[in-house]
C-alpha cells in the first residue's frame, strides 16, 4: 500500500507521520477485505447455520475497520479524538471477531487465518490509539 508516501505529502501533515497511526490504516483496510472473505465462505460451508455469529461479526468487524481506515487516513482538519475513538472500537471489534472464528479455525482455514489478520489489526490499532496525545483545553 502507497498509505505512508501519500499520507507524507499532505500539507497538513507535512512530512511528519505517525507512523503507527499508517500500520493500523493499512492493517484494517486488509482486515475488512479478510473479514468480507471470511464471511462468504462461511456462507459456503455445509453447517452456515453453525457460523451465523461467525458471519455476523466477520461483517460487523469489515465494516468497523474500513469507517476506522477511512477516518484515519483523511488527515485534512482531522478529529484525532474521534480518531482515538475508532481505534479503541475497531480493536473491540477484531477481538470479538478472532475469538469467534479461533472457535471455528481448526475446522475451517479461512476462520484461523480471519481471527490471525483480526489479532494483528487489533494490535496495530491500540498501538496507534496509544501513539495519539489528545491535548486538553
Amino acid at each position: 500500500m502507497q498509505i505512508h508516501p501519500i499520507i507524507s505529502t499532505h500539507p497538513d501533515v507535512r512530512g511528519s507521520v505517525n507512523d503507527s497511526l499508517v500500520r493500523a490504516i493499512e492493517a484494517a483496510y486488509g482486515c475488512a477485505a479478510v473479514c468480507r472473505i471470511c464471511a462468504d465462505a462461511c456462507l459456503a460451508e455445509e453447517m452456515v447455520k453453525e457460523l451465523t455469529q461467525c458471519i455476523r461479526l466477520d461483517l460487523d468487524c469489515a465494516d468497523v475497520c474500513l469507517a476506522t481506515a477511512g477516518l484515519a487516513a483523511r488527515r485534512a482538519g482531522s478529529n484525532e479524538a474521534l480518531i482515538k475513538r475508532m481505534l479503541d472500537t475497531c480493536v473491540e471489534a477484531c477481538a470479538d471477531c478472532a475469538v469467534e472464528c479461533e472457535k471455528h479455525a481448526e475446522m475451517h482455514e479461512h476462520c484461523r487465518i480471519c481471527a490471525e489478520e483480526c489479532r494483528r489489526c487489533e494490535g496495530a490499532c491500540r498501538e496507534a490509539a496509544s501513539s495519539i496525545t489528545l491535548s486538553r483545553h
